[in-house]
Parts: structure tokens; C-alpha cells; sequence
């Protein structure tokens, strides 16, 4: 392989005026990276630096794969939560084996993701829904919220569920630390108050929006900076826990030791780390491509977010994604390309070798504060008014898969919400869309004569079918079918309409056959209009069409035409072969 093969395509065409805004967004996209690497570790379970090496090299994977202009790439507060929910079975927070088994989640989790791209199995993230997807998130950012407030007050609370989490922290609640609890709840406040009013009022006093927006972004950096000078100079390390000692230097690169029986029990919460990380990477890369005006690749972002993961397991790090709130500030610092990425992996570099000693003193319960924040913004409430609004099985299952994180944990959470994407699709196209339609007087156009004023026949009885028919809603074809049969007495000439139709399965044909035969027997002829190629090709290759008491029409009009002079002939219709659709 030719070395140049190994160099990024986006690089072989970078552009020396891109620097500036690379540069740029590296160094404030660095500056909020910091504490949340600090912050998701200590949520993981992990030590803080190994949130920093989850930081560093996972940018420059992504950046040799992935497809994302401003994707940054990280740790982040769902997949540090879900972590912590695979380890915390298998060993004590914080201890050798736990970190082992992080590092091999990692590397289970890029190795999944690097496969599927290299079997161009990007069509994956479809397999969650939106709704699903928000209610998980949602869900596990209100596990995160009532998990952190123990941390917030300077309490232990323990608890499998966010249930069992808030009683045992509200039964703490009075054994809280003065000093702890008031820092936190002012990190707190500052970081909500900075979140809901900095930007417009930097706005007010004259700062552009997106510069505003930008520096809004920025007040975890500056609180964790203030409680870190406050921390040193009045001694709170002597009444209130600390980050303690941070490990300086670069992470060493070592292939991970895989103990096979962790790394059995991991594999499926692996492959779902890998599952749900890549749909929300994806989902948050296409909506700032889509207003760039860019292409993604998701075949790429596959291999980007396994090189990623694949490099946090050699440097030590924990699973990783990419970073709503990161990408965001990325794209509004004026990031022209990945080389953004790999500016802050050089920043983040910096960090680890000179820097790490400040973060040591940084209060636990600041900590807290910026996840609680972080997790609060995550809520997707507008989606769930949105949802139960438009589409109530959307609701349902949106819904359902909160409940589920909440109830039951963060496995059996996402596992019901697969679930639920499933049964909505099954439920949906289990009871398709059937109309009874007519013609709008003066055209040749047939539509439903619930919702348009339509001229209809007493003798022929027009239905649009909207849905493939398969297995699964035949039945339900089958019963509308009897019950307009029932409404209308008088008919002689059933008309399916299948211009909705690509598809007709082995049981769906069996079914129409008997439903043919059962109109003949009540002297009802059963015709098929506007039947695409491929159906009718299919249909061709059984003996259905020779045994349609009814004929093939192109269009519902030429089926009217010909049946109403049928009719007003009073005589049987001649013979006629299949036309091609």
C-alpha cells in the first residue's frame, strides 16, 4: 500500500486559510473537553486522567476515518453512564479491574464499529428510532442528574435504579457537608444561570450571537477555574473531597489484556455502546452537514468512531462519541476541518504533560455541578410534546424507553427501546392505511371520499391500499375488506388500488387467492388497478392472475371507464391478458 493511501483525503486538500478557524475552534472546543473528560471519567467510575486519555488520542482516529468537518469526538455523559452500568457488576469502581474492563469495552466497542464499516453497514443507524433514541438519552440524563447530587451535597447514596437512587439520597439529604452542598449548589446555579441568560445579555451589550453563544459555552471552564484558585487559596481540600493527584505525561500506548471472561460478559454491552454511540454521533454530524451544506459519509463515520474507540483502548481510555455540545462549539468557533480535531489532541497533549497538576484540586462536588448542567440540557422535553402530538406511537415508545432507564437500568432501558422500535414498525404496518375512494368530478383523479367530494359508483367500489401487504397485515386487509362489502350491499366490481404496493409476500398472495374466489362465490368480479412492474411480474409467476375473476387496469379511471360500460352493456367482459405496469 502506497503511503499517500494512508493520508486523509481532507488533508491532501487542506487549505492554509482553514487554519485559523481550526486553531481557533481546537482551543475553545479544548477548554470545555477538559472538565467534561474530568467530569465523565469520575461518572464512568474511572480516575480522572483516564478521561483526559479519552480525550486525546480518540480525535486523531477520528480524524484519519471519519467524514464530519466539526465532529469532535470524546468522552460523553450516556456512554460514561453506560459504562459505569456494564463495569460496576463485574468489580469495585475505580480498582485495576475495573479500568481493565473499561479499556476492553473500549476496544470491543471500536472493534464492532470498524467492522461495520468495512462491511458498509452504515444503514444501522436506522435501527433505533428518534423517539427511542431521545428517550433513552433523556432517560439516562435524569439517572445522571439524581446519581450526581449525592457527589453535589457530599453524601453516599447507592441505588441500581434512579428510583432507588433518589430515595437513598433524599434519606442522606441531612447528613449533607455545609461547605460541599454550598459550593455545589452555586457551581450549580452560576452554570444554569450562565446556560439561560450569559449569552443574551453578552448579546445586549453588543457581542454578535454566535460569539456570544460561544462564550456562554465556555462558563464550565471558568467555574471549574474559579473553584480550582478558590480550593488553593482558602485550603477546601481540608473539608470538602478534591480530584486528588492527577498523573502527568502522555498515556503510554500498550494492545489491551483481554481477560476472555470479562471480555464474554462485555460483548453485548459493547455492541450496544457501539450501536447507540453511533446513532447519536451520526445524528449530530448530519444536522450541522446539512447546514454546511456537506456530505457524510456513514460507512466512514463507522470506521471514524471505531479508529476512535480503538485508540482510547490503546491509550487507556474509556468509550467514546462524538460530542453534541462539543461539535457544536466546534463548528461555532469556525472549525474548517478535522484538523480542528487534531489541533486539540496536540492541546489536550499539553494538558496531560504541564497542566494536570491544577486540575487536582478541583472540588468533587463542582464536578458534579457541570454533569448535572450538561445531563439537564440532554432532557429532550419538546420531543416528548412533539411526539405524543404527532404520532402517539412515536409518544408511546419514546416514553416506554424513559421509564424503562429509569426503572430498570440503563441495559434493560435501551434493550426495551429496541424492542419498541420494533413492535411501532410491526404495529404500523400491521394495520395499513385502506381508503375508499371516488372520482373528483372533472378529472381523472381518485381520492378519499372521507376528505374530498367525490363522485362515486353504486355497483363499484374503488379501495387504495397504502401499505406493502405482507404476513403480518393481511388480516387486516382481509376484515376492511368484508366490513365494505357490508356498507355496500350493491356492489358487483371490487377495484384494489395498489399503486402504494411494492410488495406482496408468499402468505399475502395466498390470502388475496382466497379473497377472490370467496367475491365470486357472492358474484363480485375482483380487479387490480395501477399495479407497479416488479409486483405484477411477481404476481406472473403464480397462478393468481389466471385464476382474477377481474382484470388489470393501468389507471382507476380506465377501470371506471371500462367497468361502467361493462355494466350499462350488460354484458361479461371479454378475456383480457395482464398489461404491464
Amino acid at each position: 500500500m502506497r503511503a499517500s493511501k494512508l493520508i486523509p483525503n481532507w488533508l491532501k486538500h487542506y487549505r492554509r486559510q482553514w487554519l485559523a478557524g481550526d486553531s481557533i475552534a481546537a482551543l475553545v472546543a479544548t477548554m470545555m473537553l477538559v472538565p467534561q473528560a474530568l467530569a465523565y471519567a469520575a461518572l464512568a467510575g474511572l480516575p480522572p486522567h483516564i478521561g483526559l486519555y479519552a480525550g486525546l488520542l480518540p480525535l486523531l482516529g477520528y480524524a484519519m476515518f471519519g467524514s464530519s468537518s466539526v465532529l469532535s469526538v470524546g468522552p460523553v455523559a450516556v456512554l460514561a453512564l453506560m459504562t459505569a452500568s456494564a463495569l460496576t457488576p463485574l468489580a469495585a469502581p475505580g480498582s485495576a479491574e475495573y479500568i481493565a474492563g473499561a479499556i476492553i469495552l473500549a476496544a470491543l466497542s471500536g472493534a464492532f464499529l470498524f467492522a461495520m464499516g468495512l462491511l458498509g453497514l452504515g444503514t444501522l443507524s436506522n435501527l433505533l428510532s428518534h423517539p427511542v433514541i431521545n428517550g433513552f438519552v433523556s432517560g439516562a440524563s435524569i439517572l445522571i442528574i439524581v446519581g450526581q447530587i449525592g457527589p453535589l451535597f457530599g453524601i453516599e447514596s447507592d441505588g441500581d435504579t434512579a428510583l432507588q437512587l433518589l430515595v437513598s439520597t433524599l434519606m442522606e439529604i441531612p447528613n449533607a457537608d455545609p461547605a460541599t452542598a454550598g459550593l455545589g449548589v452555586a457551581a450549580t446555579a452560576t452554570l444554569i444561570g450562565a446556560r439561560l441568560g450569559l449569552a443574551p445579555l453578552l448579546h445586549k451589550l453588543g457581542v454578535s450571537t454566535s460569539r456570544a453563544k460561544l462564550l456562554s459555552r465556555l462558563a464550565p471552564m471558568l467555574v471549574v477555574l474559579i473553584a480550582i484558585a478558590l480550593t488553593t487559596l482558602l485550603h477546601w481540600e481540608e473539608q470538602m473531597a478534591v480530584v486528588g493527584a492527577i498523573p502527568p505525561g502522555l498515556p503510554q500506548l500498550r494492545i489491551p489484556e483481554f481477560d476472555w471472561n470479562m471480555t464474554y460478559r462485555l460483548l453485548l454491552p459493547a455492541l450496544i455502546i457501539a450501536l447507540l454511540g453511533f446513532v447519536e454521533s451520526l445524528s449530530i454530524a448530519h444536522a450541522i452537514a446539512l447546514r454546511r451544506g456537506e456530505r457524510l459519509n456513514a460507512d466512514a463515520e463507522l470506521r471514524g468512531l471505531g479508529s476512535a474507540n480503538l485508540f482510547s483502548a490503546l491509550s487507556g481510555g474509556f468509550a467514546v462519541t462524538g460530542s453534541f455540545a462539543r461539535t457544536a462549539i466546534n463548528d461555532e468557533g469556525g472549525a474548517m476541518s478535522p484538523m480542528s480535531g487534531v489541533i486539540a489532541a496536540l492541546l489536550m497533549a499539553l494538558v496531560l504533560l504541564f497542566l494536570t497538576g491544577l486540575f487536582s484540586e478541583l472540588p468533587l462536588c463542582v464536578l458534579a455541578a457541570t454533569i448535572i448542567v450538561a445531563a439537564a440540557s440532554l432532557i429532550d422535553a419538546r420531543g416528548f410534546v412533539h411526539n405524543w402530538r404527532y404520532d402517539r406511537t412515536d409518544g408511546v415508545a419514546m416514553t416506554g424507553t424513559l421509564l424503562g432507564v429509569l426503572l430498570f437500568g440503563v441495559e434493560a432501558g435501551i434493550g426495551l427501546g429496541i424492542g419498541l422500535s420494533f413492535a411501532t414498525l410491526i404495529w404500523r404496518t400491521s394495520r395499513p392505511h385502506i381508503a375508499v375512494v371516488g372520482r373528483v368530478p372533472g378529472t381523472e383523479q381518485f381520492r378519499n371520499v372521507l376528505r374530498h367530494t367525490v363522485k362515486t359508483q353504486p355497483d363499484i367500489l374503488f379501495l387504495r391500499i397504502d401499505e406493502n401487504l405482507f404476513f403480518s397485515n393481511i388480516s387486516a386487509v382481509e376484515d376492511r375488506l368484508l366490513s365494505e362489502l357490508k356498507r355496500h350491499p350493491t356492489i358487483r366490481e371490487m377495484v384494489l388500488i395498489l399503486s402504494s404496493v411494492s410488495r406482496i409476500d408468499g402468505t399475502a398472495l395466498e390470502r388475496l387467492q382466497q379473497v377472490n374466489r370467496d367475491l365470486h362465490e357472492r358474484d363480485i368480479r375482483l380487479h387490480l388497478s395501477e399495479v407497479k412492474g416488479p409486483v405484477l411480474d411477481r404476481l406472473g409467476r403464480s397462478r393468481f392472475l389466471e385464476e382474477l375473476t377481474g382484470r388489470i387496469f393501468l389507471s382507476s379511471y380506465i377501470a371506471e371507464l371500462a367497468l361502467r360500460r361493462d355494466r350499462m352493456s350488460d354484458e361479461g367482459p371479454a378475456p383480457a391478458s395482464p398489461q404491464n405496469a
